[in-house]
């Protein structure tokens, strides 16, 4: 069959946008590229867990840190999208398995979190996300184990002090909201002993470069407010300091998690 003139002129057109659809698809496919930004995108995961306990305990008791509504919704999009990405990207069994139970824990969740804020629901509303933080763990493990390597113990370790921080923060603005906890004390005490033991492994991991040396530095010092608080005894509480603390090392800890994850050896 032979091509008429305007046939010919429309064919490389159709081939050059078939190339450009291709590349978009390409592109949209291979959102999450490698394994270790899979495990930090599941790491991140287990730090939204918590980023939406606090943000919810704020918009409760009317707290204008920031914008805690915007980023309630903002962080329920975040997970939505992870989890998507995450899905993709590997086919094994176990670790699809676990996704599917992740997403279960996940639906109703995302629903009651975008109600209006009710004390009533507080508490159990963390033991939910506590639920499911204890599902992405099992994620970022799978896939930590996937990688067999060890920048994917690095990267799981770095990202989970970025939950750790939020958790920490989480569990603070549920005191000043006066929820009823009589495990505050000891949840607090453990993710704070547990985030100055991975900030010690971190420091001295042979992967840790100048760069993120001088992060971990600043978290080091916002981390000290945390410490001041656990210490003191006077009842006081400064939800303003603790969010600005547990917000700058969640932006330096992502930080670090990505170039622990984007590091060539």
């Amino acid at each position: 069959m032979t091509n008429t003139p305007s046939q010919s002129k429309a064919l490389p057109l159709l081939a050059s946008m078939a190339i450009l659809i291709g590349g978009w698809s390409g592109m949209l496919m291979a959102s999450t590229a490698n394994i270790d930004e899979a495990i930090n995108k599941a790491g991140k995961q287990r730090m939204i867990t918590q980023r939406l306990l606090k943000d919810y305990a704020l918009v409760g008791m009317h707290l204008d840190l920031g914008d805690p509504a915007r980023d309630l919704t903002d962080f329920i999009n975040q997970f939505d999208s992870i989890l998507t990405d995450l899905e993709g990207f590997t086919d094994q069994a176990g670790i699809q398995a676990s996704l599917a139970e992740t997403k279960k824990l996940w639906l109703p969740l995302k629903k009651t979190l975008q109600d209006t804020p009710d004390k009533a629901k507080a508490a159990q509303l963390q033991k939910d996300l506590d639920e499911l933080l204890a599902a992405c763990q099992k994620n970022t493990r799978l896939l930590t184990e996937l990688s067999g390597n060890q920048r994917g113990e690095i990267v799981g370790l770095a990202g989970r002090q970025r939950m750790l921080s939020q958790r920490m923060a989480a569990l603070y603005m549920l005191k000043a909201w006066k929820l009823d906890q009589l495990d505050f004390e000891k949840k607090l005490a453990t993710s704070m002993a547990e985030f100055s033991s991975a900030h010690q492994k971190l420091e001295a991991s042979p992967l840790t470069t100048d760069e993120i040396h001088a992060l971990l530095s600043r978290v080091k010092k916002s981390y000290a407010w945390f410490e001041m608080m656990g210490k003191s005894q006077s009842g006081r509480v400064i939800p303003t300091l603790i969010n600005k603390s547990a917000n700058n090392i969640l932006a330096d800890m992502d930080k670090a998690t990505s170039l622990y994850a984007q590091a060539k050896n």
